[in-house]
């Protein structure tokens, strides 16, 4: 058996919008997020226009340039959460990013991959969760399916393939945990 990529259909899958809010998304996402424009001077502007497309977005949220969402009406941002210069929310299934969360430089979030073992390559989609105070470090991957728990850390260039315990730093291809993470009182 082979891999025929002309047998690929995908009759399950649902964007979630209709095919003009998703031109329109296209447009305002290639003025506003995936150029390098800064628009320091109003910090919420994004947060806003995300908020038209449906994402639930919570207060001082900052979202850098160059930031490319697939679909906004399937993404959750708590309260004052970073997303950094070109991090890739490839949102074909839910993405819930808690508050306090730090999406470092290159990030990706990928919700969707393909059935290797199907002629037809069929799409598979699971939802990523992130929870309060998470760390996803520069060039690190998060792919479907996977839960990061409470102020878990993925290091710089790092794979969570599976679910990010509590407290803990991960690292590596794919992440392994390493240490825990100690974070120290005040100052």
């Amino acid at each position: 058996m082979q891999t025929d990529l002309s047998s690929f259909s995908n009759p399950d899958f649902r964007r979630g919008a209709s095919g003009l809010k998703e031109i329109a998304w296209y447009l305002v996402s290639s003025l506003f997020f995936r150029h390098s424009l800064a628009l320091g001077k109003f910090p919420g502007f994004k947060a806003w226009l995300l908020r038209r497309f449906g994402a639930k977005v919570g207060k001082a949220v900052v979202i850098k340039p160059s930031v490319q969402i697939k679909f906004p009406w399937k993404l959750t941002i708590g309260d004052h959460s970073w997303i950094g210069e070109h991090v890739w929310i490839d949102n074909l299934a839910p993405v819930t990013i808690g508050s306090n969360v730090c999406l470092s430089q290159g990030a990706l979030l990928l919700t969707g991959n393909h059935d290797y073992k199907k002629p037809s390559f069929d799409l598979i989609t699971q939802p990523i969760v992130l929870e309060d105070g998470v760390w996803i470090g520069a060039r690190s991957v998060v792919c479907p399916g996977v839960t990061a728990r409470s102020h878990a850390v993925l290091a710089v260039g790092s794979v969570a393939t599976k679910e990010l315990e509590a407290y803990q730093v991960y690292q590596g291809v794919p992440a392994e945990k390493v240490r825990q993470r100690v974070i120290l009182k005040g100052s």
